[in-house]
């Protein structure tokens, strides 16, 4: 699909009507969101191996990679997770499609704890969510056929178990998201970067989920093949009432895709609202910094700060506000 196909990238997504991507139903009553993640916290043990700390005396080091985040997504709504590298965002990623457990708190999706995914009622959950990763190349089991890829979470799933049924089915996915049906016998090495993200995505799609999460899905595309997956992606939420959180480093991409924002430091959330707010009236000092880097095309003139200092390193973060030692404001 071209950029030229009609669904252009800034072009707004036009949500299913029974959300309207902002939580109310026709009634005007509150609808409870589809995910929910309560005061959600990862930690990751990182200490040295136990003769090393018994010989050495040294104690046991625990990263806080996730610390008490909490937001709320709503059927048909895209919320972008955004901030530097190693802020938590992928982790966060992980910990909602069940990849990690969650140290403390708890995810709830459409009602359901998923603490409770290694349930036999956990295994038709999973079907419900899927996940797609930053690199394509490296997702993708480069000894199977795509036939093979694309239709692995039918055959988990029992969706469907006539093979015939099943590949037209996979020729189905294929021919969706803009490939050949005859591109089921081909294996990944044989296509491009942006075609193995398409590739990716209509394995998400086998098993008919309601809520993708998008690990950084263009960061490794070229621009022009970036904004062919974003647009595709953009379509098929319209299809199909799609529910997003889509994660990036990347503030353009974020302002033409999501609905809200949440932007992440150091594992914590520090400032969450909707997309027009957050960039127009960015009121946390990291959010106007991230705001800043981005490059002035129009040549506006307006004053910019560039982001300064580094991210300091989680096995010892600040006390008290962990942007302190970079914020402007801050009083020393």
């Amino acid at each position: 699909m071209s950029p030229s196909s009609g669904y252009g990238v800034d072009q707004p997504a036009k949500l299913p009507s029974s959300s309207g991507g902002s939580g109310i139903d026709s009634a005007d009553r509150p609808l409870a969101p589809l995910v929910r993640a309560e005061s959600i916290s990862k930690l990751f043990d990182v200490s040295a191996p136990w003769l090393n700390r018994v010989l050495e005396r040294r104690p046991r080091q625990l990263l806080s990679a996730v610390d008490g985040v909490s937001f709320d997504i709503h059927r048909g709504e895209t919320l972008a997770l955004v901030g530097e590298s190693g802020c938590g965002k992928s982790t966060v990623a992980r910990l909602l499609v069940g990849l990690y457990p969650a140290s403390q708190g708890r995810i709830v999706f459409d009602g359901q704890d998923l603490a409770t995914m290694s349930s036999g009622e956990g295994t038709r959950l999973r079907r419900r969510l899927q996940m797609i990763f930053q690199d394509p190349y490296a997702s993708l089991n480069p000894r199977w056929k795509v036939a093979d890829i694309v239709a692995e979470p039918i055959r988990v799933h029992r969706l469907l178990t006539n093979p015939e049924q099943t590949q037209a089915r996979v020729v189905e996915l294929l021919e969706q998201v803009g490939l050949a049906g005859a591109d089921a016998q081909k294996y990944p090495h044989q296509f491009s970067g942006g075609q193995r993200q398409r590739i990716s995505i209509a394995r998400a799609l086998a098993s008919q989920p309601e809520f993708l999460v998008c690990d950084e899905p263009t960061s490794a595309l070229d621009v022009s093949v970036q904004a062919q997956v974003l647009n595709l992606m953009r379509e098929l939420q319209r299809q199909h009432g799609l529910t997003y959180l889509f994660i990036s480093h990347n503030l353009a991409v974020v302002h033409h895709v999501s609905d809200r924002v949440g932007v992440m430091y150091l594992g914590r959330i520090v400032e969450l609202a909707s997309k027009h707010e957050l960039f127009a009236r960015p009121r946390h000092p990291y959010t106007r910094m991230l705001l800043d880097a981005i490059p002035d095309i129009s040549m506006t003139g307006k004053s910019r700060v560039p982001v300064a200092g580094e991210v300091p390193n989680p096995l010892n973060p600040p006390n008290g506000c962990s942007f302190h030692p970079r914020c402007p404001f801050a009083m020393r």
